[in-house]
């Protein structure tokens, strides 16, 4: 098994990522209440949780002793820069957030043969914006999707914006790379998504709001309830 693909393999049930950690704190309360991954912002101007560099070194240097996964989400696309801080603080995963090019993609990949790439696919009303370059991001070394929304004017990420199940199935055949769901996922409504996590190339969920009470914290409630929803113990599973 190749380095990215030793990385990739996700728990029995598939991941959960929970986005935007900010404090140590986070990451004790992540660590305790079921995510695989931990997303870090860094490069997303005005972005709520994005993170100076030194800030980011710390967090994922904590994620990676408590044995989360931290994961770089970035609007950045200086391949060089992004491999140099990948290296600077450990960090295996990177998520191209926003609308970075195949090419640059494929860059990194030379730069950082090891790690795990992450393209963000985004949505508008039903439509993939990406979806015509999904096959050269996958020959240009992208190990997994994310699919997300787009809000009609124009944000991408976090927005709390549900994916309709249909528009992901129809998505769905222009991939052969495994692929995380993000887009409005609530404890309550992983149902609703129920033949979009039962396809073969589904590797997990991405949640950010839901894990969140009204003034934008983590909260150990939440958490755990979108664990028990979305990343299960065996024993919850088969309950």
């Amino acid at each position: 098994m190749t380095a990215p693909a030793a990385a990739l393999a996700p728990a029995r049930l598939g991941h959960l990522k929970v986005c935007g950690a900010r404090t140590r704190a986070d990451l004790d309360l992540l660590a305790a209440t079921g995510p695989t991954l931990v997303g870090l912002w860094h490069g997303i101007p005005g972005g709520p949780a994005d993170l100076p560099p030194q800030h980011l070194a710390d967090l994922a240097a904590t994620a990676i002793r408590l044995g989360l996964e931290p994961v770089l989400v970035t609007f950045l696309d200086d391949p060089h820069h992004l491999a140099r801080l990948a290296r600077e603080t450990g960090i295996r995963w990177i998520q191209l957030h926003a609308y970075q090019s195949p090419a640059l993609a494929a860059r990194l990949r030379e730069q950082l043969p090891y790690a795990v790439l992450v393209k963000v696919l985004h949505l508008a009303r039903g439509r993939c914006l990406e979806r015509a370059f999904t096959p050269a991001y996958e020959r240009a070394g992208v190990d997994l999707f994310l699919l997300d929304t787009v809000t009609d004017d124009g944000r991408v990420g976090s927005t709390g914006q549900s994916l309709d199940p249909a528009d992901v199935h129809a998505l769905l055949p222009r991939l052969s790379i495994p692929f995380l769901l993000a887009g409005g996922l609530s404890a309550h409504n992983r149902d609703t998504y129920r033949t979009v996590t039962d396809h073969p190339l589904y590797a997990g969920a991405d949640i950010d709001t839901a894990a969140r009470d009204r003034a934008g914290h983590l909260t150990r409630e939440a958490v755990t309830a979108l664990a028990r929803a979305w990343h299960p113990r065996p024993q919850e599973a088969r309950a």
